[in-house]
């Protein structure tokens, strides 16, 4: 068994408790309370069970706090993908999603040949064209879709092979017994 090299000292453990104390933010609050219960002598397998975090998180945490103390412990997100469109704006994207098709809107340019069906591409477009805004990541056009009250669908596989003559027969086949 390894010894545990990480301690903290009363007054470490008593910043770290004020931390906790003074922010609301319920992510930050888990790391504080991580790092200083088990900088305090606490089992792994307690804080845990106390956090809800796995061990390879708690170590992290540990390790982050150690080279950049407590505010390396926050979030350190850029955020980057927030909501870039007002409720108004989306209100009308939907209205457009609606009652245009994409060949409507763009022509022949289009993502998809047949142009009836929108995708990221065609999103990406309109929003580009009519609002000036680009996301980072692909999952914030899905986001969006999905407020606007579309959701993702693969498209089904078709077997090149299939013989629709032969599938009908077996079907009615089926049907009469």
């Amino acid at each position: 068994m390894t010894h545990r090299t990480f301690q903290l000292s009363a007054a470490a453990a008593t910043a770290l408790h004020a931390a906790y104390q003074a922010t609301t933010d319920g992510p930050y609050r888990t790391r504080l309370q991580a790092v200083r219960l088990y900088g305090m002598g606490y089992a792994v397998t307690t804080i845990t069970e106390i956090t809800g975090a796995p061990r390879s998180s708690l170590m992290l945490w540990c390790r982050t706090y150690r080279t950049g103390g407590i505010p390396a412990l926050a979030d350190q997100r850029a955020g980057g993908n927030s909501r870039k469109l007002t409720p108004v704006q989306i209100a009308d994207v939907q209205r457009t999603l609606r009652l245009y098709t994409p060949r409507s809107r763009f022509g022949p340019g289009a993502a998809t040949p047949d142009g009836t069906a929108w995708t990221v591409t065609d999103l990406k477009r309109l929003l580009t064209e009519d609002y000036g805004v680009t996301y980072q990541s692909i999952v914030s056009y899905y986001t969006l879709f999905q407020r606007c009250g579309y959701s993702y669908h693969q498209p089904t596989a078709a077997f090149r092979s299939r013989n629709e003559a032969a599938v009908v027969a077996w079907e009615a086949m089926i049907e009469k017994n």
